[in-house]
């Protein structure tokens, strides 16, 4: 039995290598799209990326940063201020509030800098595992596993997880993959989910892992063709 489950940790293993070096293959400039020019303006930008396309976001940061861009200036602000300068991404009341009171916490805690460890990030208000994520991968060069929708979605339809907590997908991934690989794994899948595998409907066909998916032969246009060659690879003597 202890035999057994070593063999499958290796082959999940070496599953999620191939699917990180196809993908990074296909997605060589995949990358943190937000503009920024300080790990304290991507934090910014990444609150405010929730449920809003990051183009609307840089658009928003490029008038908002010119008059905001330190937690000191910030963190002075009205709440209304934000508000209304940040309407146009959606839930505006809950991303000003929480870039309010992060600007406030850094000046108060950190002194006006943005921390890198982990627990400290997510210690600060409006700060989740996937922002952390973003701001440790992109403004500081720390490998960090980017527990995005796209990246979850991923990982659960690919098989290298049967978690859906961020916390526990993000444990899956990092055991599995190598620790340079984190970040440009990362967005690689979250540039897959955007242009490819799409949550309703995945185009399976124009997938570089498609054979490799132990999803694939369950949408309807691949019915015909049977299952993955994962599948029968598993199924030969």
């Amino acid at each position: 039995m202890v035999a057994a489950k070593r063999e499958s940790k290796a082959a999940l293993a070496a599953l999620a290598a191939e699917i990180c070096r196809r993908l990074t293959s296909e997605y060589p400039d995949a990358k943190c799209r937000l503009n920024h020019s300080s790990p304290f303006e991507l934090l910014v930008a990444t609150i405010l990326a929730a449920q809003c396309t990051d183009d609307k976001v840089n658009e928003v940061t490029a008038g908002f940063f010119k008059r905001a861009n330190t937690p000191e200036r910030i963190a002075r602000m009205r709440r209304s201020t934000l508000e209304a300068a940040f309407r146009s991404t959606g839930f505006f009341r809950n991303k000003a509030r929480s870039v309010h009171e992060m600007s406030k916490r850094l000046v108060k805690a950190y002194g006006g800098r943005v921390p890198r460890d982990m627990d400290d990030l997510v210690s600060l208000p409006g700060v989740a595992r996937k922002t952390a994520g973003v701001v440790r991968a992109t403004a500081f060069g720390r490998p960090a596993i980017i527990t995005d929708t796209h990246v979850m979605r991923l990982s659960r339809r690919m098989g290298l997880t049967k978690n859906k907590a961020p916390e526990k997908i993000e444990r899956d991934l990092m055991a599995l993959l190598p620790e340079e690989t984190w970040s440009e794994f990362s967005h690689a899948m979250l540039f897959h989910g955007r242009a490819v595998c799409d949550a309703r409907k995945p185009a399976c066909d124009r997938c570089v892992v498609e054979d490799l998916c132990p999803s694939a032969y369950r949408f309807p246009h691949f019915e015909k063709r049977g299952p993955s060659l994962l599948r029968e690879s598993r199924e030969k003597p």
